[in-house]
């Protein structure tokens, strides 16, 4: 079977002037055809008409704007409409007659500026030329008038709900497109925070603590190793981050996991914060992104911890049940004398875990425990029967 795509794409690509000329020319020829000649739009009832300059010029008149219909609708109705009425005036008969009900349908959705007065002329015109047709002697009846015309408001009709219908397809299409951008950008902007947050946290905390070990050059320089540690993870947490975000990247992007929970709480541990992870039960074996949620609540939780409470003791615990996984970090209240100027919140941290745990079907509580500490708890589904 022949393969007609690439000429379909290539016609597609031609100007409308020229896909739209086949169909000018396509009327034009049937108005000569003998057999069509009783199958066109006549009204008014005078007697016919022969074939002559005059109706050779009703006929170039219908059917030629054809050409011009969707890229210069108002020119097509006019020149169409002249013809229309001089080959009623005429009496001359032919399939060309019918363009006028194309051409209302191709107006009604392609014009799109002075829609109500361009109706309104319409409507006018017609019944000129109802009256002008009555003067000359037509037999029609105004029931019959009335006919043709609501025939005529009915094809103007059609066009104007495809114009619509096409208008608000475009309007879904652009909401979407605008709402998956937005998408994309909180996304990416969540995942920045995610990333870059909890790593300039550590060492924001790590260098303060360095400015009173200057007596203890060996604490000096363990404390100086994690701050450059802590950098070198940033630079390779960015770059997965960016081959995460990047479509084109070349093989399988890796994302951090429960797996990884014991590096994470290490980090946390090197940067001043006291940190007890308990993991109980296996992983489930088709967790998706619910270990990827998982990481995050508990990146996000020790990051708050060591801006909010440095130097409380916090827990970490995780468990696996095979349906979910569930995840409480509980950190004690702060300790003022220690816990120095936290850096500057921007609130995203929180709002971003609860649209990650929400957009897995799970739930997320955090809220301040009786001691005076803070409680982060999450229930993550993980998809999995067992």
């Amino acid at each position: 079977m022949t393969d007609l795509t690439p000429a379909l794409d290539r016609w597609r690509r031609l100007d409308v002037t020229v896909r739209d000329l086949p169909l000018a020319l396509g009327f034009a020829a049937s108005a000569f055809v003998p057999a069509l000649r009783d199958y066109g739009t006549q009204v008014g009832g005078l007697p016919a008409h022969p074939l002559d300059g005059w109706a050779l010029l009703a006929v170039a008149l219908q059917c030629l704007p054809l050409v011009v219909r969707r890229r210069l609708p108002l020119l097509c109705l006019t020149l169409v409409v002249a013809g229309f009425v001089l080959a009623q005036h005429l009496a001359f008969q032919s399939f060309a007659g019918n363009t006028v009900a194309v051409t209302l349908v191709s107006t009604g959705v392609h014009l799109a500026r002075h829609r109500l007065g361009v109706a309104a002329a319409l409507a006018a015109g017609y019944v000129a030329l109802a009256v002008s047709l009555d003067l000359r002697g037509g037999t029609e009846r105004p029931d019959e008038y009335l006919t043709f015309f609501l025939a005529l408001a009915f094809a103007w009709g059609v066009g104007a709900w495809v114009r619509s219908t096409r208008t608000a397809e475009a309007d879904r299409r652009a909401r979407v497109e605008q709402d998956t951008r937005t998408a994309e950008r909180t996304r990416i902007a969540r995942e920045l925070h995610d990333v870059v947050t909890h790593h300039v946290t550590a060492m924001v905390v790590q260098t303060e603590a360095a400015r009173y070990l200057t007596a203890a050059p060996d604490r000096l320089e363990r404390t100086l190793d994690a701050v450059a540690d802590t950098g070198r993870r940033a630079v390779t947490d960015l770059r997965h981050l960016l081959d995460l975000l990047d479509p084109g990247h070349p093989g399988p992007a890796r994302a951090p996991s429960t797996g990884d929970l014991r590096e994470l709480v290490e980090q946390t541990r090197r940067a001043g914060q006291p940190v007890e992870l308990t993991e109980s039960g296996a992983p489930a074996r088709a967790a998706g992104s619910a270990e990827l949620v998982a990481y995050r609540v508990v990146q996000e939780a020790l990051t708050n911890a060591l801006k909010h409470a440095r130097g409380s003791r916090t827990a970490v615990d995780v468990r696996h049940t095979g349906k979910e996984i569930q995840v409480t970090v509980t950190t004690g209240a702060p300790d003022a004398a220690a816990a120095g100027r936290p850096p500057a919140g921007s609130g995203r941290g929180l709002s971003g875990l609860r649209e990650r745990v929400g957009a897995v079907g799970g739930r997320l509580h955090a809220d301040r425990a009786d001691d005076g500490g803070f409680v982060v708890r999450a229930d993550i589904p993980t998809g999995s029967a067992s």
